[in-house]
């Protein structure tokens, strides 16, 4: 028999119940012994029949699959954070989908979407989310259990798993100061999620706890990618008194820094230290190895799944906002500036080979 002519008529003929007491097996919902759910369960297997999700989601009833929104499938961080989830998914037994929205969650296209989504599956991830304020909104004014993973841009009555920005920045600016530099730039990530604005909060932060006045100048926008990240650096190495050390709000722009410093010939670190953030697969390979930060992505994803699954089941949340602290990463792209000789960082790290 085709799998696709299976039905749950079949499935009980074949177990030899009724078919509400199938369907109860099958969809946890309901009592049925424990001894008919592997009866029911069994024949299921042998006829090969598959539960029809969106006959379920029509009847009020679970899919047993979660959505996961991201924007740029591209992005080696939004791929760590995908794949943990859907280790973190298989142990429920549930199937995951995800939806690459390919930009930012619009307007027009927020509407639909969230017309499409809210059915299709029980809950809803969203991972590094870029949208508009009306998409937030949206979501904040949805019945289905939404959980988001890193979203900095305003509060929201949305749980939230995210890494700590702020604080991780700031160890990474402080240490560049103990070791000795005094002219640190900062170049911006795009404004989509909040975690740029964070770590220039951080940055700042160090700066001022130190006692060095900020110089607007050493502060250059970038776009999150290596392009950008080449780009400010030229225009900070330009300045009359240039930086010698450069914090990038990631990896990627980071490296971009790395490849303008190379191509005026200037070593690394001893003419200019280099930080990136987010310890991103070619930050460990690079020479010389970048240092950075890194968020912890797969007990955020763990948390971000579990506490979508405790709304689905109705259960009580943990809480709105679960905050991981990043972990500081010292490879060989940060050394001794020119004002003082090299101290041991202070800062919350762990050496990386």
């Amino acid at each position: 028999m085709k799998k696709s002519t299976v039905t749950l008529v079949d499935v009980a003929k074949k177990a030899g119940v009724s078919v509400m007491t199938a369907s109860r097996a099958l969809s946890g919902e309901g009592y049925a012994s424990e001894e008919t759910r592997a009866k029911v369960q069994a024949a299921a297997q042998e006829l090969g029949y598959a539960p029809n999700a969106l006959a379920r989601m029509m009847k009020g009833g679970r899919t047993n699959v979660i959505g996961v929104v991201v924007n740029d499938l591209a992005s080696t961080v939004v791929n760590g954070f995908v794949t943990a989830i859907s280790e973190e998914v298989r142990k429920y037994e549930m199937d995951m989908f995800i939806y690459n929205s390919l930009g930012d969650l619009g307007d027009g296209k927020g509407k639909r979407l969230s017309q499409l989504l809210h059915g299709l599956w029980d809950g809803l991830i969203y991972v590094l989310p870029r949208m508009s304020d009306d998409y937030l909104r949206t979501l904040e004014a949805s019945t289905s259990p939404i959980v988001m993973i890193n979203y900095c841009k305003h509060e929201t009555t949305l749980p939230v798993v995210r890494g700590d920005n702020v604080n991780g920045a700031r160890d990474a600016v402080a240490h560049l100061i103990e070791l000795g530099h005094r002219r640190i730039a900062f170049v911006r990530g795009t404004a989509y999620t909040g975690q740029s604005d964070e770590r220039e909060r951080g940055y700042r932060a160090a700066l001022q706890e130190a006692g060095i006045e900020g110089d607007p100048e050493l502060i250059v926008q970038g776009d999150f990618n290596e392009q950008s990240g080449a780009d400010a650096a030229r225009t900070l190495l330009a300045l009359a008194e240039p930086p010698t050390a450069i914090f990038a709000a990631n990896d990627a722009m980071a490296l971009g820094c790395m490849s303008a410093l190379r191509e005026k010939e200037l070593r690394i670190p001893q003419d200019v230290s280099v930080i990136g953030f987010d310890d991103m697969a070619g930050s460990a390979v690079v020479q010389p190895g970048l240092t950075t930060l890194r968020h912890p992505v797969a007990p955020m994803a763990q948390a971000a799944v579990q506490e979508l699954m405790r709304r689905i089941q109705s259960q009580p949340g943990r809480r709105q906002r679960i905050e991981f602290p990043s972990e500081f990463v010292i490879r060989a792209s940060t050394g001794p500036g020119p004002e003082a000789p090299a101290r041991k960082s202070r800062a919350r790290a762990r050496k990386q080979a």
